[in-house]
């Protein structure tokens, strides 16, 4: 079992990269939400695969709502040894009170968002907050 993606309550998740399938718990979950919030209050930095992802016709999310799920918005999954540097999944409502997912990485001066995109029901328990097994 490796700590690369680590979960709020513990879940099964499935690591795509390593094609395993693993359970594991966050050890300080709010310590990363915390880093999240105080980046996005200096800078929101998006990536070219979030602006891609949030928009596609089917999702048209909104820099405010990405926003709002920074702010607002659950931790959900944590992951702590990412190559791109300490990330996270968080689960927030859109404007219209669609649920979003957020995966974001905390730098000294900014929050990038890596991807921004409404969660599919196939892929997410009915809260949106547990992976399927497939």
């Amino acid at each position: 079992m490796t700590s690369s993606h680590l979960l709020i309550r513990p879940k099964y998740i499935i690591d795509a990269g390593r094609n395993k399938k693993y359970c594991i718990f966050v050890n300080n979950p709010t310590h990363i939400l915390k880093l999240v919030r105080d980046a996005a209050t200096k800078k929101v930095l998006f990536m070219p695969h979030a602006i891609r992802q949030m928009t596609r016709p089917d999702r048209m999310i909104t820099t405010d709502e990405v926003r709002s799920v920074l702010e607002k918005g659950e931790l959900i999954e944590d992951y702590q040894e990412d190559p791109r540097g300490h990330s996270c999944l968080l689960l927030g409502c859109g404007q219209i009170g669609r649920p979003i997912h957020v995966v974001c990485s905390p730098k000294q001066d900014f929050v990038a968002i890596i991807t921004a995109y409404v969660p599919d029901l196939g892929e997410w328990s009915e809260d949106f907050r547990i992976r399927r097994m497939r």
